[in-house]
């Protein structure tokens, strides 16, 4: 078969998948208490239009955070965030899902701040049965304290798929029959905090909070939720395999979505687990499932 011809065939067939594969739907904007709570620092959290918008701030004496009402097993859930402005060194935004157990499952967005005119350093991780250490670093293409943007997560039996607006720029799949353990039987609640990580948040630690700067501000809007309801015990939905998650075309990204991916990983991706042979002098199976080498 000649090139010329080969590749009109990848082409098609190119086409072919993207039309069956899609974008998670669009979230309706809902206010803060249709879904959520505060947590802690309830002083600390300013509603705005209604209670459609909040700010969470942070200073000295505290930072503060707020959660979900219920606890769900498997759906799409995200957040239109705004991080903080100016010198916000020392600090994490934190968008995240986590179950309550020891050996506990958590999807990780960590926004870590930076001196006045650096960039923001995107932090993603993911746990299974209490084990972290996956984390992946990227800069984004935009400076995210200029105006909103939406962060969200799309959970399903098949792949977790973080997406910043409507680029994916980390994919997580199931291998679970290859040993690596994938969350699929523990529900999660969906928490949001502003605090100070001076510790490790920024160059390793070595940047500390300015707290002249104080109070930094995180604005934070779209509560909507669309995933299953469950109790904390449960161990499947049950509604699974009938929700719009579920379906054939939310099982793997399409063509359009990988080659973003990739975009994202070649020219913004500045930390992956994957590719670091100190801690993981063998690569871990999921990297290569996940096309992360």
């Amino acid at each position: 078969m000649n090139s010329s011809l080969w590749n009109c065939l990848i082409l098609l067939s190119s086409f072919v998948y993207a039309s069956f594969a899609a974008n998670p739907r669009t979230p309706i904007d809902v206010p803060f208490g249709r879904n959520y709570v505060p947590t802690w620092a309830y002083d600390h959290i300013k509603y705005l239009n209604g209670g459609s918008e909040i700010l969470l701030n942070l200073d000295k004496s505290t930072g503060t955070g707020f959660q979900s009402k219920g606890s769900y097993l498997f759906g799409h859930f995200s957040m239109y965030i705004r991080m903080v402005a100016g010198d916000s060194a020392g600090t994490v935004t934190a968008f995240y899902l986590s179950s309550q157990t020891a050996e506990h499952d958590e999807i990780d967005f960590e926004f870590l701040g930076n001196r006045t005119g650096q960039p923001y350093i995107l932090q993603t991780n993911v746990f299974t049965g209490g084990k972290g250490d996956r984390e992946q670093r990227i800069y984004l293409w935009f400076d995210p304290t200029k105006a909103y943007h939406r962060y969200s997560v799309l959970w399903n039996m098949f792949q977790i798929v973080f997406f910043v607006d409507d680029i994916p720029i980390r994919v997580f799949k199931n291998i679970n029959q290859l040993g690596v353990k994938y969350p699929f039987s523990q529900p999660m609640k969906i928490y949001n905090s502003l605090w100070n990580a001076d510790d490790w948040a920024t160059r390793g630690g070595l940047e500390k909070t300015d707290w002249s700067k104080a109070p930094f501000i995180a604005s934070y809007k779209g509560f909507h939720i669309d995933g299953c309801e469950a109790s904390v015990n449960a161990k499947f939905c049950d509604t699974q395999g009938k929700r719009w998650w579920d379906q054939p075309e939310f099982h793997d990204l399409d063509v359009a979505q990988w080659q973003r991916l990739r975009w994202v990983r070649q020219k913004y991706t500045i930390y992956n687990y994957c590719n670091d042979r100190k801690r993981y002098p063998q690569v871990p199976q999921e990297c290569t499932r996940d096309r992360d080498i």
